[in-house]
């Protein structure tokens, strides 16, 4: 079963965590592999707490990656340096690598059949940003266990995926505090 919570709204890593605890409720093993992340977010703090039932691994570094024209020129300054904008098609080569390397890893997880639920955070964004090929996640989704349940989240999910798609849960953004110029609460949004 292939799950795809995608949309500009927030809430889709949220809903996939949401998801890993009643299925360790259920008794079932989860892998989560979160995509262009780093153990920087506080729901990682619990998650660990959940092992050895729930593995949580990060491929990403402590720094954010857009495309050229992708970003306001405000969101750009308010990032700073914690921010490498890279031209259309040509993301950073050590970014990729790490991206592969995390992606390895999911496939033996994926392959192994230990797991009931493996959610890939983010997966989407590294597709669109081309830090990962389709070819390589339609291989890895050949090779899910028919007691495993996968669940891809980000922005942007391709239209081969949301079509291969069991399920599609698109969040979409009605209102957000943060146009106002709210900043993120510790502890909620981050």
């Amino acid at each position: 079963m292939l799950q795809v919570y995608t949309g500009n709204g927030k809430g889709k890593t949220t809903a996939a965590m949401g998801l890993a605890i009643r299925a360790l409720g259920a008794g079932r093993k989860v892998y989560i592999m979160q995509f262009m992340k780093s153990l920087a977010y506080s729901e990682q703090k619990i998650l660990q707490g959940f092992a050895p039932e729930l593995i949580l691994r990060t491929s990403g570094k402590p720094f954010f990656v857009a495309e050229e024209g992708t970003l306001s020129n405000e969101l750009r300054d308010k990032l700073g340096d914690s921010v490498v904008i890279f031209p259309k098609g040509k993301p950073p080569q050590d970014y990729v690598e790490l991206i592969k390397d995390g992606f390895a890893e999911v496939t033996r997880a994926v392959s192994s059949g230990d797991y009931g639920l493996i959610i890939l955070d983010e997966l989407n964004m590294a597709l669109h940003f081309g830090l990962i090929g389709r070819s390589a996640v339609e291989e890895l989704l050949e090779k899910a266990q028919e007691n495993t349940e996968l669940v891809i989240t980000g922005r942007c999910a391709p239209d081969w995926l949301i079509e291969r798609a069991d399920l599609v849960t698109e969040m979409k953004e009605v209102k957000h505090y943060y146009t106002k110029g709210v900043e993120a609460r510790k502890g909620i949004e981050c």
